[in-house]
């Protein structure tokens, strides 16, 4: 970077970023009666997704950004350089949540971008290279299946014409939602590779916390493989059906649920993490062995080879089942297979400057939970900054809490990064 161009430290306005945060949480909230506290349930492309939607790009427009949406739905805010031929500087992140959310995943990115651009014209800065603020879409992949959705295909690693006809549980296709909440866009499904990206996100762990960091530089995003097991078995009297001759669905999946915890407890593949999240028995009633049971296998590792070798034995096992029940029968569908991404050195020694300007000291970590990062990555050079949450970092949990003071600092780590990165390559 030439320094001559090195634009003042900056600011944000962290009241305004943290009103902005909380108006966004209002839409799709819920009250959680286990926690007596207000959650958000604004699961992607549903009637509360369009109402944020509306409200991100009408605060994108009042920041004076172009705002265009490309045919996965994702929505982008232009900022122009004074070279506005030359490949922009992104930010971003999604405001789509699990059903039992904060008010912070995904938006705390999004939100912070705009606020970004904001203080930039408060300020009266025009960078040499363009500014993006993205808002991909379907992010967690709660209701069609597949997490990252919108960057993926924008990175080209998912065909559009695939996620258009991916289904919920409901049987309703992408596609269709996506035109039925008018955010079907149009131009290429491909994204044109930026000069960087760049994405604040809280970091949905315990580590800064127990560091007493308020800020994290994060160097790259574990491997993922998510994939959904349905078990057929057979019908059944519970009273009068003898267990020799059960072939209990249900009884299958507790195996499996028992079967992924010992795999992680054994320490056979590494730092491996396993996680049965969704299940369900049918016909679900009480005097009936389950005919059917479904359930979804998440397992995570910073090491590719270590994933490989747990899910060939996890295949191995599901395999098995048949022999210790004779008429069970077990399906397998993938869900979604990422492998570890390493990010920017570049863009990390930058978030890590960014951030000691504002006298924040930031560690270096590897994230636990999958991002939109990631999927850009293959694109161009790119990294994250991570904000410190609150009760040891729980989230996808309405106690999901970051304070407005780290919130701040996070913001403007990401605009002194953004802005910086702006003036490269420009001489």
């Amino acid at each position: 970077m030439d320094s001559a161009l090195e634009p003042p430290v900056l600011r944000i306005d962290g009241d305004r970023l943290w009103s902005d945060l909380m108006e966004l949480a209002r839409i799709g909230a819920y009250e959680d009666e286990p926690t007596g506290l207000w959650g958000v349930n604004r699961q992607s492309l549903t009637d509360e997704d369009a109402a944020g939607r509306r409200l991100v790009v009408g605060w994108m427009e009042a920041a004076g950004l172009e705002v265009s949406i490309d045919p996965m739905g994702s929505i982008f805010g232009r900022r122009p350089g004074r070279r506005d031929d030359l490949a922009p500087v992104m930010a971003g992140s999604h405001i789509d949540s699990v059903g039992t959310a904060g008010a912070f995943d995904g938006c705390l990115g999004v939100l912070s971008g705009i606020e970004a651009v904001r203080t930039l014209n408060d300020s009266g800065i025009v960078t040499e290279r363009p500014i993006v603020i993205a808002a991909f879409t379907e992010e967690e992949g709660v209701r069609f299946g597949t997490d990252m959705l919108g960057s993926a295909v924008a990175a080209g690693r998912i065909e559009l014409a695939t996620a258009h006809g991916l289904t919920d549980a409901e049987g309703r296709a992408f596609g269709d939602e996506l035109r039925r909440i008018g955010f079907a866009g149009k131009g290429p499904a491909l994204l044109d590779p930026p000069h960087a990206y760049v994405e604040c996100h809280i970091e949905q762990g315990p580590v800064l916390q127990h560091s007493g960091a308020a800020l994290g530089v994060v160097t790259g995003v574990q491997a993922i493989s998510w994939q959904r097991v349905t078990i057929h078995g057979r019908a059944a009297h519970a009273g009068t059906t003898p267990t020799q001759l059960r072939a209990d669905a249900g009884l299958a999946a507790a195996q499996i649920v028992v079967k992924v915890r010992e795999m992680v407890d054994s320490g056979r593949f590494g730092r491996l993490r396993g996680t049965v999240g969704c299940l369900s028995v049918h016909p679900g009633l009480p005097s009936v062995v389950p005919d059917r049971a479904e359930l979804t296998v998440d397992l995570r590792n910073p090491d590719d080879q270590d994933v490989e070798a747990a899910e060939r034995e996890l295949a191995g096992f599901l395999d098995s089942l048949p022999s210790s029940q004779p008429g069970l029968g077990v399906e397998t569908a993938r869900m979604a297979r990422t492998s570890p991404v390493p990010f920017s050195a570049d863009i990390q020694d930058t978030i890590e400057k960014a951030a000691a300007d504002l006298g924040h000291a930031a560690p270096r970590l590897m994230s636990g939970a999958g991002h939109d990062a990631q999927e850009i990555a293959a694109l161009a050079p790119t990294a994250m900054v991570f904000v410190r949450g609150q009760y040891d970092g729980i989230s996808h949990n309405p106690r999901e809490y970051s304070t407005p003071e780290d919130c701040a600092a996070g913001a403007s780590t990401l605009l002194n990064t953004i802005a910086r990165l702006a003036q490269e390559g420009t001489r």
